[in-house]
Formats: C-alpha cells, structure tokens, sequence
C-alpha cells in the first residue's frame, strides 16, 4: 500500500538525489495480494512504518540476524503517527537505539546511520541541511511523511554537496503516511495543529480565500495518503454546496492527475489488484458537521466515549493525576504535587477491546469480575505452594503432591499471563474510578438521561431550566450542551421571552454565551428550524446491572449515579450512508437487468 516503484531523478550536475516513491507496503500486498486484501488501515501503515524503519527494505519477522543499530529523527508529526503504532520495545527490536526530535540538541554519532521521519516544512528541510553541514551521522535516509517537492528537493542536494555529503545521503523517500492510525477502522487526520483544520476554521466568518484553500488542500493531503496506504481507489460521494464538496472536487482531481499517468501511478502496478479495477473498491463519503452538529455535543455513557469526554486522552493514552490520601501537613509547608500516570488503551488491551463500546456500568461490573478471578487464580496458586511444602511420611500427602504437581507446573507456566491480567486490571481499575468521579461530581447520568430524552422527543421529568438552574448539576459547558442539544433538536424555536429566561439562567450558571448565539444564526440560515434533524427513537431506561457491582467488595461505589443501559441510535451520517449503499444497490441491479436484456 505504499506507492509503486515510482522513481525520480532530481538535483544538478553530478550530485543526483534519487526520490524513490517506493510502496512502503508494497512487499506485503505484492507477496500475497489475497491474504492481505482484509488487513486494516492500522496493520497497513505499522507494516509501512517498519519498512521505514528498516531502510525501507520489507521487514521479514522472526529473523535471526541482529537489527542495524540505528538512531530515529522525527518532528512533532512523525512523533504522532508512530507514538500509537510501536511502542519503544517494537522500535528497540527494529534496531532503533535512539529516537529524537529534529529541533532537539543533538550530539553526533558519527558512527551510525540515521533515519528521519518528518513533514517537508521549511524549517525542516534548514534542519536537515544543517545536520548535513555539521555531518552528525554517518549516513541519512530521509523519509517525508508527505511528497516533498522539487525545489525542497534540490535545497538539500544543494546542501548535501556544499557539506561533500551526497555520498552519506542513502535514500529519499516520500512514505505518504500523513494521518494517524488510532484503531484498526479508525484515523484522524492530524494531532499537531489540529485547531487549523477544525469546524471552527472552516465556519470562521472571517476566513479569506487563500486560509481556506490551506484548509482544504490539507485534509485532502491526508486522505490522498490513507488511500494511497490503502492501496484503492475510492469511490467518492459528498454532500453538495459545503465544504465536502470541496474535499471531494480536489481529491478526485489529485486522484486522476496521479491515475493518469499509468508509469509513475501509486494506484497501478503491484497495487492493481487492490486498486482502481477492483470490484472492492471503498466508498467515501464526505458529510458536512452542520448536518449533525447535536451528536458531538451530546453527554455519553459507553467506557472509551467518557474516557475521552471527561479525562486527558489523545493518541490512545490517557493521562491521570493520582489522588493522594489526605495526610496532615505541617504548617506552611508546600503542598505535595500530584504524580501524574499514563496508561496506553490500544488494541493490544483485551479489556479494552472487549468493554469500550460498553455502558459504563457494566464496565464496572466487568472489572470487579475480573478481579475476582484473578484473586481466584492466585489463591490457588498460593494452594498448590503450601501443598509443595508438605513434608513427613505421610502416604496422603505424598499421593496429593505427585497429583498437584502438574497443576502447579501449569500455574506458573501461565504466571505471565497472570501479571498482565494484574496490570490491566489495576489500569481500568484507576481508568474507571477517575471516571466515576466524574460522573459523580458532574451528574452525566442526569445529563446523558435528559439528552437522550430531548433527542428522541420523550417528556423530560424535569424542567430543562431547573437542571440548568441547579449549582450542583455539572460545569457551565455542560449545561450549555445540554441547551444546545434541545435548541437544535427541538421542531419549534423557543420563544423570544423563554429564551430570554434560559439566557438569564445560562449566563447566572456561568455560561458563555457564543456558542447560543452562532447556533441561532447557523439554524437560522440553514433554515433548519421546520426539519431538524432525526437522531432516532431512542429511550433509556434502568436496569439492575449493578447488583454485584455495588456489594461490599467492589472497588466501585456506583451510589448515586443511575444504571442507565443504552439503546441503538442511528445518527445522520449512518441514514446518508446507508441511503447512498440502497441507491447503488438499486444502480447495480439495474445495469445487470438492461444488460441481460441487450
């Protein structure tokens, strides 16, 4: 899935640059196109990464021979794209030593070569040309996250033979890897800078031509490199007069000028089977935010929503500040800093996998479960020991001995398996009780209760205001969620002397009152008032999930916060997609029809 043997000779003179577009995952598609149609996104662009890592030659795994030590450069960019892919023992067994930002004080190594990972910016390209003249390492293999282009390709020829380095300069590669993958059906587009390419800079009343035009030719940057990575053409679909529309215009354009050319094409080749002639091919579909905007404001109540709801969260890490006991500190000294925790919630974490679609309840439930078990599985571990301890003549005991002892050579056989159980257990052990106090001291039952009801046009038990009104019930952005969510959902606009009164309480709860007024104007000119948006008939309702979760034993005090158990709600974005899949469907049987006919 990377690109096809696509190589480019560029520089002057005597000092040629050789920019190999090599397919960092060409290897793995070429070797067995069958086998590997069904990888996801994640698998793809950790096989691209670590043909990268290992001078973008395929990886072969279980090999016998040492890695080649080497040291790894990447920007802020790199860093994200490969922070949730390989963890620091994968890096150490691909043979990387080191792994530094470019900007950073570097000391040379003279002796070992480098691999860099980083976007083709300016002050990148200064960098690397200053590390060319300072002749830090002893050979460079520079890879650019993005196609770097001619005149940034010629600044470090230039460089390289001002420095008498071209010979120390291995390999050019564009690696086109310009997302990041989260889980294995899941990327976003960017982490650094992301407030650039966010709803806010797209909808700015202000934004000029040119900023948006920067907007779109990123997005479409990213998603011209995760298609290239997924070694397919897509089949486009959008929505029409937003900026979908946009994206979708300027990716098939870069689509076919890069089709166009059969010879240097990413998409033909070895990828062809997997590529524009495959019957396989994905459908994209671009949808704009403003067909949906209550479903991101909406309060959740499923484990890896709430986990990046309410606590630190990016690139599958979050971060957690330990709750110290209280300890009776002398007069005016310095109180004691909080440690700061980090746990990884990736795909390698069965718990994790297993329970993050879940209501948080029975997350709760699931990891008292699982810690009984573990205690269960150690108690007879402690049993089989203390029967291994026997001594005397004992005929009885030395019968129980020989039959035990083939248990106990199994208990420890599974002693690793057992501590990682442990570390897990004690991860979404910290994991959930960080979240249930904040559930507690914010009320996100109440408000994940009252949210589904708005949504799904339900008498509510309360009054919106009352909640709204109550100095105990969560933080002003959350009642100002809330408001939004019933301004957006409700058929009939509040009047001017019930929004006023909302305002009074908004503004008396602390509130910001922007956001009230650009959803005003925003459902006023998209004229959404008479049809909002449909989110589903969706109800919740309470069940008695918890009654082992709340037993004396439980490292879970749930008192207070309802058991509330979700039901399937179908958001916008699905109805459009599975709209879009009836029509094709329907194209398709009519093609074959008329065919059969002709």
């Amino acid at each position: 899935p990377r690109l096809s043997g696509f190589c480019f000779r560029g520089g002057r003179g005597r000092h040629v640059i050789h920019r190999l577009h090599s397919p960092a995952g060409q290897w793995m598609v070429r070797t067995n196109m069958a086998a590997t149609a069904a990888a996801s996104i994640r698998e793809r662009q950790t096989v691209a990464l670590k043909r990268m890592l290992n001078f973008n030659v395929p990886h072969v795994k279980n090999s016998t021979g040492e890695p080649v030590w080497k040291v790894l450069i990447y920007d802020r960019f790199g860093q994200d794209i490969i922070s949730p892919l390989l963890s620091v023992k994968e890096l150490r067994d691909m043979g990387i030593t080191l792994h530094l930002l470019l900007h950073s004080d570097r000391d040379p190594i003279p002796d070992v070569p480098a691999v860099y990972f980083v976007m083709p910016t300016e002050e990148n390209i200064d960098r690397m040309c200053q590390d060319l003249r300072n002749q830090l390492y002893e050979s460079y293999y520079l890879n650019f996250i993005s196609a770097i282009s001619r005149s940034k390709l010629e600044d470090i020829a230039n460089a390289a033979l001002a420095a008498s380095a071209v010979a120390q300069v291995a390999k050019v590669f564009d690696q086109y890897l310009n997302f990041i993958t989260l889980e294995d059906d899941m990327f976003v587009l960017c982490n650094q800078n992301k407030e650039l390419v966010s709803y806010r800079a797209i909808n700015r009343p202000d934004i000029t031509d040119t900023e948006m035009e920067t907007v779109m030719d990123t997005i479409v940057d990213s998603l011209f490199c995760f298609f290239v990575t997924l070694g397919a053409v897509p089949i486009i679909r959008c929505s029409r007069g937003t900026a979908a529309e946009m994206v979708a215009v300027k990716l098939d354009k870069k689509l076919r000028e890069n089709l166009r050319d059969a010879r240097n094409s990413l998409f033909t080749g070895d990828t062809l089977g997997a590529g524009q002639f495959s019957f396989q091919r994905p459908l994209l579909v671009l949808v704009d935010r403003n067909i949906d905007l209550a479903t991101p404001l909406h309060h959740t109540w499923t484990y890896q929503a709430l986990v990046h709801d309410v606590l630190d969260f990016h690139l599958n890490r979050v971060n957690l500040e330990e709750s110290s006991g209280v300890e009776n500190s002398p007069a005016g000294a310095r109180p004691k800093r909080k440690n700061k925790k980090s746990y990884d919630l990736t795909p390698v974490d069965k718990f994790w996998q297993r329970h993050k679609g879940s209501p948080f309840p029975e997350v709760a439930e699931s990891v008292q479960q699982e810690l009984e078990s573990y205690r269960a599985q150690e108690d007879e571990v402690k049993r089989l020991k203390s029967i291994m301890g026997l001594e005397g003549e004992d005929e009885g005991a030395i019968s129980m001995l020989s039959d035990n002892t083939a248990k106990l050579t199994s208990a420890v056989s599974s002693l690793p398996e057992l501590l990682e159980k442990k570390r897990l257990i004690d991860l979404h052990t910290n994991v959930a009780t960080a979240v249930l106090e904040h559930i507690k001291a914010r009320k996100l039952d109440v408000y994940f209760e009252y949210e589904e009801k708005i949504m799904s046009k339900t008498t509510l038990d309360k009054s919106l205001l009352d909640i709204i009104s109550d100095p105990d019930a969560g933080t002003p952005e959350d009642k100002m969620r809330l408001f939004l969510i019933y301004y957006i959902s409700t058929q009939q606009a509040p009047s001017e002397a019930d929004l006023e009164q909302y305002k009074k309480a908004l503004t008396d709860a602390g509130c910001n009152l922007n956001p009230l007024q650009y959803i005003k104007q925003w459902k006023a000119f998209a004229k959404m008032a008479s049809a909002p948006a449909s989110y589903g008939n969706t109800t919740t309702k309470s069940m008695g999930l918890l009654s082992r979760v709340m037993n004396t034993g439980s490292q879970f005090v749930m008192e207070g916060v309802k058991n509330l158990v979700l039901k399937q709600q179908i958001c916008e974005s699905t109805l459009i997609e599975n709209e879009i899949f009836r029509i094709m469907d329907y194209c398709i049987v009519y093609a074959i029809l008329s065919f059969i006919m002709h």
